[in-house]
């Protein structure tokens, strides 16, 4: 009787209450930034403190009160979680929006005045379209498990569309290059026009391939695990099963050369690779991974039509003669910074051209000239070269020194400086104003979700539902890993957003979908199973005596 209680599971209990405290943990976590933010900069508290931060408690009590009555025995610490990620983005956006601060007229000043700048008031819309997104995922999915639940679309259903959902994904990740629909920004094309925003698929792209690679992977794992010739310590599989890992390896390619992406293709390569590895937990499949990894970096390295992606790599190798702009001529890099004299020369040239077109009247052109920056100008029309600029990741490796272990203070640093500090930066702003040992908070709060993930896939009972949950974890552990390495400067730079805290709708809203995912899914793991009756197949002893 020891052995067999021993086996059976202990039923999880429902922690309502122990995730209702650390979602008022978060909440005050968000509201103290917020706070801090206004005494530092204004010395009182700020005007948007009861919008933002009031505004934010209201959606994550109603996301709270839909996972306590739809998943009561979800786990407690996913929606906290989320919600202060997402409110330290928030208040950090806040912070940056240069309309609602100070830093605009001292951005003036100094010339830093951008194209983009920090939007707080769209990026709490965003936060509202992705917690209702969050309820309506929860509601939607009513059981995991099974597969015909009625009015329900859950990953088990995914299940039985594993391949058009693969071709689904294919058509997300190839409408970026669709004329007329399609966007490049800073030399990428991972952007959509839709209706005048700016859509992101390979944001929604991601779930899709989860849902297709754990189809796929759960129906082939047994022949993927059979073993080929050993190499060393090392079993490789068979040749005949390397087929998958190379088309997945030439779709990666592809994405990389039509879009001129690296983050995408490292992402959904290494995505793949991790799943693969989950299926038949042979560690060849990791060390063929990366092989073909380095070979598709070597191949792209070599074509001349890959030049951003080559930039970005010689960038990641010497930032500094890129510093406030190179230019790159027959294979020498000519600096065209402000220190030099085509840069003032061309700089006098663009502010005369202004002044004639504002004399004419012309006062849109003469604000359009203004913004051209004068290096790049020299390198495209003089020295007809090809202009690079590390000035982002310099001025992010400077603002996570400034911020050395503590921080200099939320609205106390100086963030603004360093380019597109509220999205693809954002991680180094908060260096700066929160430290190292801010920094180490937020990755610990994504460790969490990662590890959470994790244990629900270990929790699940149906094979695919734990490759699904695992690849859910890989991949927001992947993609933090991807940019938070690059704006470190230990891999190349990539275009990935930093999930929840970055500016923008499509990476809000597909991870927002993600935590519903695990939340739902970690409650169906964690439920009690059916009690059986007692007069319906239970065996009873009646006493004779």
């Amino acid at each position: 009787m020891s052995s067999l209680g021993n086996q059976i599971k202990a039923p999880f209990q429902r922690r309502g209450g122990a995730s209702l405290a650390l979602l008022v943990f978060a909440m005050v976590l968000t509201l103290s930034a917020f706070a801090e933010v206004g005494l530092a900069r204004d010395g009182r508290l700020p005007i948007g403190l009861p919008l933002y931060g009031g505004g934010l408690a209201v959606l994550a009590v109603a996301a709270y009160f839909v996972q306590a009555k739809f998943a009561p025995y979800a786990d407690p610490v996913l929606l906290p979680l989320a919600v202060a990620l997402n409110g330290l983005g928030l208040a950090m956006i806040y912070r940056l929006d240069l309309d609602l601060s100070r830093d605009k007229q001292t951005a003036l000043m100094t010339g830093k005045a951008v194209k983009d700048a920090a939007d707080a008031p769209s990026q709490l819309m965003w936060t509202f379209v992705g917690v209702a997104l969050f309820v309506a995922a929860v509601l939607i999915m009513r059981d995991t498990n099974r597969s015909d639940a009625p009015l329900s679309f859950s990953p088990k259903t995914a299940q039985r569309y594993t391949y058009l959902i693969g071709l689904g994904a294919i058509i997300l990740l190839l409408l970026p290059i669709v004329p007329g629909i399609g966007q490049e920004i800073n030399g990428a094309k991972v952007w959509i026009n839709v209706a005048g925003f700016s859509v992101q698929p390979g944001e929604f792209a991601k779930l899709m391939l989860v849902a297709f690679f754990a189809g796929y992977l759960v129906n082939k794992r047994q022949a993927l695990s059979l073993v080929g010739k050993k190499v060393g310590p090392i079993n490789l599989p068979r040749a005949r099963d390397l087929g998958p890992i190379i088309v997945i390896w030439v779709l990666c390619l592809g994405v990389l050369f039509l879009q001129k992406d690296l983050g995408t293709a490292l992402l959904f390569f290494g995505l793949f690779v991790s799943m693969l590895y989950i299926a038949t937990q042979r560690t060849s499949w990791v060390v063929i991974g990366v092989g073909l990894l380095a070979v598709g970096v070597f191949i792209a390295t070599l074509l001349p039509f890959m030049g951003h992606v080559n930039q970005r790599i010689d960038i990641w190798q010497h930032p500094e003669q890129y510093f406030d702009g190179g230019c790159t001529v027959a294979g020498k890099v000519v600096p065209v910074n402000p220190e030099t004299d085509i840069f003032k020369r061309t700089d006098d040239f663009l502010e005369q051209r202004a002044q004639q077109y504002e004399a004419a009247g012309e006062k849109a052109k003469a604000r359009n000239t203004r913004l051209i920056a004068p290096g790049w100008y020299a390198c495209t029309n003089e020295l007809k070269g090809k202009y690079a600029d590390s000035a982002q990741l310099m001025h992010g490796m400077f603002a996570l020194g400034q911020g050395g272990v503590l921080g200099t203070g939320l609205g106390k640093g100086e963030p603004w400086k360093t380019p597109l500090s509220f999205s693809d930066f954002i991680f180094d702003s908060l260096g700066e104003e929160l430290g190292l040992t801010g920094l180490m908070v937020i990755l610990l709060m994504y460790l969490l979700i990662v590890q959470r993930g994790m244990k629900t896939a270990v929790e699940a009972r149906d094979p695919y539902l734990k490759m699904f949950a695992g690849g859910v974890s890989f991949v927001l552990a992947l993609q933090v890993f991807v940019i938070v390495g690059g704006v470190t400067k230990l891999i190349p730079l990539t275009g990935l957003t930093t999930p929840f805290l970055s500016q923008g709708g499509s990476s809000l809203m597909a991870n927002w979908i993600l935590i519903a995912i695990l939340v739902r899914m970690s409650h169906d793991a964690r439920k009690p199973a059916p009690q059986a009756i007692q007069d319906e197949g239970m065996t009873q002893i009646v006493s004779m005596r």
